[in-house]
């Protein structure tokens, strides 16, 4: 069962799926669903015995392209409403014991490329209004799966963080006539103290405003509205960035480190989003190499992020690691 719940407090919707609690959880190595289907073995997810990159709707998805009726009768406080949209699962490799982090810059190009496919087609649905992609990694953020993978969804709406972006960039185009992420780009290059990776095309930082110990943004350097306007150029230095970044990540207490990874981009509603650029953003919730940052009273109940750490400190150590990486494949 899923549907859509208004919450007039905060003025945003809340998913409903129920069906999910019995989506699988860290199932041994050998019963992954998201592994080829190997012969002799049983059926996964993928009926082949051996992939590159694999896209398919969610199992256990919180929408649906045809949501069935909502469960319950709205009111004119508490609307309800189906649940429509879409969930997909992106298979980054058929090797289960390996992360993105590990994988070839060509793969990661490859990966990118895909992402700019499912959004130009998610983007084209009269139901969707927002395409999010993104990664849980790690037990630690709650992944039910190890099997390297992220997700796409699309949602009937623009979602609260991203619908916050837009209102603040649109807010300092009207006030400045400038572009907000452009100008935190700058800034970010002037300062230098929190760029961790700079390219020709992208830039990466820990920013001046981090919720997270090891928060990092990726922006690029001109603007670029959504993944299907970059071009080949800037894909391939784009995947050499996440390819180093994610290394350095890895580097910082020697683990796999856990993350979410967001990409953020303009709606797909046919607006005008010429005052916002697409980015991505990293959520890592370790603050040292035996502590997790935790959401509490002041994060969850209040929405005021506490950080622990300074930016600047941070933005060096991570730095130290990506500059030792030589960049091999």
């Amino acid at each position: 069962m899923s549907e859509l719940r208004w919450n007039p407090l905060l003025g945003e919707w809340v998913a409903t799926a129920t069906h999910r609690q019995e989506r699988t959880f860290l199932p041994p190595p050998d019963f992954c669903p998201l592994c080829p289907t190997r012969e002799g073995g049983f059926r996964t997810e993928v009926p082949a015995p051996d992939y590159e990159i694999v896209v398919f709707e969610n199992k256990f998805p919180s929408l649906r392209r045809e949501p069935p009726a909502p469960a319950v009768e709205g009111s004119e406080l508490y609307r309800v409403r189906p649940a429509q949209g879409v969930c997909e699962v992106v298979l980054y490799t058929p090797r289960h014991t390996t992360t993105l982090a590990e994988g070839s810059i060509v793969q990661i190009e490859r990966l990118i490329r895909v992402w700019a496919d499912r959004f130009a087609e998610l983007d084209g649905l009269d139901y969707v209004r927002y395409v999010y992609i993104f990664e849980n990694k790690g037990e630690e953020i709650g992944v039910t799966l190890h099997h390297p993978h992220g997700q796409i969804y699309g949602y009937p709406f623009i979602p609260p963080i991203i619908a916050r972006e837009l209102e603040r960039a649109r807010a300092h185009r009207e006030r400045t006539g400038r572009n907000l992420i452009a100008d935190i780009v700058a800034e970010e290059l002037r300062d230098g103290r929190r760029v961790v990776l700079e390219g020709e095309r992208f830039v990466a930082c820990i920013p001046f405003f981090a919720r997270w110990p090891y928060e990092t943004h990726i922006y690029a350097k001109r603007h670029v509205e959504a993944l299907t306007d970059l071009s080949a150029e800037e894909r391939c230095e784009l995947a050499r960035v996440l390819k180093r970044l994610l290394v350095g990540f890895d580097r910082l207490f020697a683990r796999s480190f856990p993350y979410v990874m967001a990409l953020h981009g303009r709606p797909s509603d046919g607006g005008d989003y010429s005052y916002y650029d697409f980015h991505i953003e990293f959520y890592p919730p370790m603050r040292a190499a035996d502590k997790l940052k935790y959401l509490a009273g002041s994060e969850i109940g209040a929405g005021m992020f506490i950080n622990d750490t300074l930016a600047e400190e941070k933005a060096a150590e991570l730095r130290a690691r990506i500059e030792a990486f030589d960049g091999s494949e």
